[in-house]
């Protein structure tokens, strides 16, 4: 070894040894239990052999020094501790004297007679130290320094006893661990579970499935060679960014077992055997050493089990199990056994006699520690700081049911490297899973599966996401609603929502408090530089011409100025433009600069706005096609960048997703005839949604492929066929992804609920029937049909959410009581609440808007006479643009205010449709300004001043029952998308109102005198129509010139 590769840690070397001087020597007050009465210890190192595991020899070398000394003697005294090794040696533990434990290095050369006094030295402090000598008794010496050392020690062999000090060393120095040693420990086992978990068992299951002949040598020497592959141990096994794949070794090499021939002893040098794998029971073990600190892990996998394997393997999981639990500080090795054999004699008292004798060791430094074994007889007690390997199994298990010869008999295995401590145990090899479902694999062709039963929910609050039950009312209209009814209620609502907005007005001040600069601050736009050309060979070569030419390649336009080609890049010019003048024509360029007037670029950043720009140039030509051509080329450059510019801003928020794992050990759980929106191609083709490990993948009928994990997706609706004629699984993603050449954040898979020409397996034809009995029936089986398939989805979407519980995804219904129609986009749906959003689903382009990302609500056109009202939700990041929902009706209003109220979402209303765009901007350009001047509040004051203006008009209005008719026949035929019969219940209400008031005398006279009028003045009747096309009269309207 170089000397620069050894270096020992002096701190660390004092404070081992003299921590097991002091354990040894407390031991010997205590009664000498561990030590056996020793009164010095010889440790020696042999001649290097490259072996699987360390024996405690090596052990305590690298506990004490980190390294191994080979032919070196320590010897261990009450007082001293000598050091007999070569010079080179020497050389490198000289660094450790002066510390806390007095060290003597004795150096032993070519020079007999030197070595012979030396040799005589060590054996005088063996007797006068007492008549005890601590040795390893089952440490292998080998080498002709251990040689030498037997035949010096021969000589004194009579008069010193020898005693194993094994236990002792274990106890007091290897055993319990550090920190850093418990972190290198872990490392270690978490690299060999996630190589058997990631590599073998893709390795394995691949070789089963495609039915492949392979050796249970090869295939562990293809898990073993991955040792010398560092990027895939580094990029592949989530090791962390510390992590030094140099100091990675086996300490137990990979070892694969099957068919019917199996040895759980688990050696460290146990080969695989040359027979090939059998599909049926697999025992797989290896176990990585980091830091010289060792690790093992075990799994069973069974192909194709049958109920008796099943059965038996849970019984060793609930072992396993409970045997980690036993583990703790304090505890007697023995009682765990015992436990665990009892458990056994409760559930299965046949196969007790199948259980392991030993269910563990310990393991560290020492690949195996013999004085650590965990069976029935051993009295050692755990310590908190130990790591164990727990090896719990049942070996020469009979299969009953044999699938072939080799399965006849089977052994069941699981190995865990665990810590030690006074709570709960922790296992460092939990990544490779345990559960019957990830070890068990099913390759031959099986039923269908049967509906599982959907796991049992917690119930959710009833307000939450919802409105309470006592809210859902029955729509009705004005004339007919109590005004007193509702007043409790309506005053209820006020003050919660003046609540809710005093709760928006003091978060807003406190979130914006620190930051008094513009919300969109860092996303102003900013200088950038634009470099068409980095040296001049890379002009083209019709530049030397001087001609004005378009390099489209570089996206520049080349201009001759002054004898010189001068390029400008495309970004820089605004447009090109050519004009005729007799026999000339004239090409003019205008550039971009400052104050250029009012538009999009005026804001265009530059880096001195205060210097000269160059606002145009123009140039002459008799070559009138040639100018035309040059403008034409510079317009469609411009076009092209521009749309460069505007795919590359829509494709920033697409992310590039993981790669899906997928299932290996079964068939992955699947929809089959299900559509998805939007469409992978232009034609409509169904396909199939399976679920994989940590996703989904839809696989086209074509064989196109979409993934998508569940880590991007937000949301997960189902919205079952009631009154659709389709039934929906509906997921939000967190980022959009690509679809064909499109983005899509919202995918779906759907089924039409109704099939007139498929019965409900979709193998046959359904008959056509006729008559009333045959209609009936048909529509029984309708509803039949619905229910399925509502089923079959429902019970999907669960499955799909079962999967990804570690990120919390959910199945979200649709409220559609609590549904209301409008206009989101182009057409008129239904939208619905559900537990978290407000959704959408029915029709392209989808709306999911999440109810924790909104700000306020705000209601526009909401006014008297009128039978639609806007809704317009503002987010809580003002980047976004709020989200207007258009003609929603006006019967609606109420339960769209009760909904917002319960879910705690402040609203306001008003007469008017606002410009947003100039109110957003006032918001981001200072925010914390916006709300110290009272935030949303002005929504709120111009509804009441409004509704204050409209009572004052309505007391000073007066309408006659002409008037009223013909007002609200013109607004039934203004209105877009109200229903014919609601106009129609309101002309009757009207009539009804006004036979329960009755007219007296004046009125009378009035209205004949007007409809006198009436045949005469064509010109008042004009004016009553332009006065009856306003949503909301005033009163000079209604009054005659």
């Amino acid at each position: 070894m170089a000397d620069d590769e050894v270096k020992i840690d002096k701190d660390v070397f004092h404070d081992r040894l003299s921590a097991f001087i002091a354990a040894w020597k407390n031991d010997r007050r205590a009664g000498d239990a561990l030590f056996n009465g020793a009164a010095s210890m010889a440790i020696v190192m042999g001649k290097a052999e490259e072996a699987a595991g360390y024996q405690k020899n090596n052990a305590f070398h690298f506990w004490t020094l980190g390294y191994e000394f080979p032919t070196t003697l320590i010897l261990v005294a009450p007082e001293t501790v000598y050091f007999i090794t070569t010079k080179k040696k020497a050389e490198y533990l000289n660094g450790l004297k002066g510390g806390k434990v007095q060290i003597e290095i004795l150096i032993r050369g070519k020079d007999v007679e030197e070595n012979n006094k030396i040799w005589d030295k060590v054996l005088g402090v063996i007797k006068s130290s007492g008549n005890k000598l601590g040795i390893l008794s089952k440490v292998k010496l080998m080498g002709p320094f251990a040689d030498e050392w037997n035949s010096k020690y021969e000589t004194i062999a009579k008069e010193v006893e020898e005693v194993d000090i094994s236990a002792g060393l274990s106890t007091a120095a290897l055993a319990v661990k550090d920190e850093k040693e418990l972190r290198a420990t872990r490392e270690a086992a978490r690299t060999s579970s996630n190589l058997l978990r990631k590599y073998f068992v893709d390795e394995m299951s691949s070789i089963l499935d495609e039915d492949k002949k392979i050796t249970h040598k090869a295939l562990a020497d293809r898990v073993e060679k991955k040792l010398d592959d560092p990027k895939y141990l580094t990029k592949e096994l989530n090791v962390p960014a510390s992590f030094d794949a140099a100091q990675l070794d086996w300490a137990f090499v990979p070892n694969v077992q099957s068919g019917g021939s199996y040895d759980l002893s688990l050696r460290p040098d146990a080969a695989s055997d040359d027979k090939n794998l059998h599909a049926g029971t697999i025992i797989a073990s290896m176990g990585f050493r980091y830091m010289f600190y060792s690790s093992l892990v075990a799994r069973t996998y069974m192909v194709d089990p049958v109920k008796s394997q099943e059965a038996n393997y849970k019984l060793l999981l609930a072992v396993h199990d409970a045997i980690l639990k036993e583990i703790k500080d304090g505890v007697t090795v023995k009682s765990i056994y015992e436990k665990a054999v009892d458990m056994i004699k409760a559930k299965k008292p046949q196969l007790e006699g199948n259980f392991l004798k030993n269910i563990g060791f310990g393991v560290g430094m020492e690949t195996k520690d013999e004085t650590l074994i965990l069976n029935a007889t051993s009295t050692r007690t755990l310590q908190d700081g130990m790591t164990l390997c727990i090896t719990t199994g049942f070996k020469n298990l009979t299969n009953e049911s044999p699938q072939d010869k080799k399965s006849g008999t089977y052994a069941l295995l699981i190995a865990d490297t665990v810590r030690v401590t006074a709570a709960d145990t922790v296992v460092f090899t939990k990544d490779a899973p345990t559960d019957l479902e990830s070890t068990s694999f099913f390759f031959k062709e099986s039923d269908d599966d049967k509906p599982q039963k959907s796991k049992p929910r917690n119930k959710k609050d009833a307000r939450i996401g919802a409105v309470a039950t006592s809210n859902i009312q029955k729509t009705r209209l004005r004339a007919e609603r109590a005004t007193m009814q509702d007043a409790e209620k309506d005053a209820a609502r006020r003050a919660h929502q003046k609540e809710l907005h005093e709760k928006k007005q003091g978060e807003g001040v406190k979130r914006y408090k620190t930051d008094t600069g513009a919300l969109n601050g860092t996303e102003e736009k900013k200088f950038k530089r634009f470099e068409s050309y980095k040296r001049d060979n890379q002009f083209p070569n019709r530049a030397k011409l001087l001609e004005v030419c378009v390099d489209e390649r570089n996206a520049t336009v080349i201009l001759p100025i002054m004898g010189r080609p001068v390029p400008f890049h495309i970004n820089t010019i605004k447009n090109a433009s050519k004009t005729d003048e007799g026999k000339y024509s004239f090409l003019r360029i205008n550039f971009l600069s400052p104050g250029q007037g009012v538009g999009r670029k005026d804001d265009q950043p530059f880096e001195d706005p205060n210097a000269h720009f160059v606002r145009s140039l123009t140039f002459k030509s008799k070559d009138m096609q040639r100018m035309a051509e040059i403008a034409d080329q510079i317009t469609e450059l411009k076009k092209n960048n521009v749309r460069r510019e505007q795919e590359k801003k829509e494709m920033e928020d697409v992310v590039e997703q993981e790669k899906l794992a997928e299932v290996r050990n079964r068939r992955p759980q699947a929809l089959d005839n299900v559509y998805m929106r939007p469409a992978v191609e232009g034609k409509r083709a169904n396909g199939s949604v399976e679920i994989h490990q940590n996703g989904i993948r839809y696989i086209h009928r074509d064989g196109q492929k979409v993934d998508i994990l569940f880590s991007n997706v937000k949301h997960l609706f189902f919205q079952p066929s009631a009154n659709e004629l389709i039934v929906i699984v509906h997921l939000h993603l967190l980022n959009p992804i690509m679809i064909g050449k499109r983005k899509a954040k919202d995918l779906q898979f759907y089924r039409e609920a109704i099939d007139g020409t498929a019965d409900d397996t979709g193998h046959g034809k359904r008959k056509r029937r006729y008559g009333d009995e045959e209609e009936f029936e048909q529509e029984q089986e309708e509803r039949k049909r619905r229910a399925q398939v509502d089923k079959e989805f429902k019970q999907f979407a669960d499955r799909i959410s079962d999967a990804a519980r570690q990120e919390n995804l959910a199945v979200d219904v649709p409220f559609r009581e609590l549904g209301f129609s409008g206009v989101p986009s182009r057409s008129s749906v239904l939208i619905q609440p559900t537990t978290d959003c407000l959704i959408q689903v029915l029709e392209p382009p989808f709306l999911v808007v999440t109810l924790s990302d909104i700000e306020i609500v705000h209601l526009e056109r909401v006014q008297f006479g009128l039978k639609n009202f806007d809704m317009v939700v503002v987010f809580a990041d003002f980047n976004r643009a709020p989200i207007h929902i258009n003609t929603i009706p006006v019967e609606n209003l109420d339960p769209v205010k009760d909904w917002l109220d319960s879910v705690d979402i402040p609203f306001s209303e008003g007469p008017l449709n606002l410009n947003w765009t100039p109110i957003m901007k006032t918001v981001q350009a200072n925010p914390y300004q916006f709300f110290k001047d009272g935030g949303w509040s002005f929504l709120a004051e111009e509804s009441d001043e409004e509704g204050d203006d409209e009572e004052d008009e309505e007391s000073a209005f007066e309408m006659d029952d002409s008037e009223v008719a013909e007002l609200s026949d013109e607004e039934d035929e203004s209105d877009f998308g109200d229903d014919d019969d609601a106009s129609n219940d309101d002309e009757d209400d009207d009539g009804e109102s006004d036979d329960d008031l009755g007219e007296d005398w004046d009125e009378m006279e009035q209205k004949a005198a007007r409809k006198d009028k009436e045949s005469a003045l064509d010109a008042s009747d004009d004016d009553r129509k332009k006065s009856s096309s306003k949503s909301k009269p005033k009163a000079s309207a209604g009054k005659k010139r």
